[in-house]
């Protein structure tokens, strides 16, 4: 099946809950708090404007992204928990850091 999200909606992949905390303390699946990260999978065609026009939006499949622990409405496709969103309940695109950026740093 292939999802398409109107307008500035923006499907997103949640990624996988951490399991164990930096302490070392292992945390059962059900106390688990629900990631608030995922990879986008598909985005629409753009926001719509007062004037009409369409703005392109500022994510892109694949970006990892942040959204709000609530935002959204979830869904499943394919078989899988995915999040649909609006572009403006995504926070921040979460960019990794190479190892020699890391050094440079």
């Amino acid at each position: 099946m292939q999802f398409k999200p109107l307008y500035d909606r923006v499907l997103v992949k949640r990624l996988a809950a951490e399991t164990k905390t930096k302490g070392g303390i292992v945390i059962p699946e059900k106390s688990a708090e629900k990631p608030t990260q995922g990879e986008v999978v598909a985005v629409g065609q753009g926001a719509i404007l007062d004037n009409g026009d369409l703005r392109a939006l500022a994510v892109n499949r694949g970006d990892r992204v942040l959204f709000g622990q609530y935002a959204g409405t979830e869904i499943k496709v394919g078989g899988e928990e995915h999040v649909v969103l609006r572009e403006s309940d995504i926070l921040a695109i979460v960019e990794e850091q190479t190892q020699q950026q890391e050094q440079a740093a």
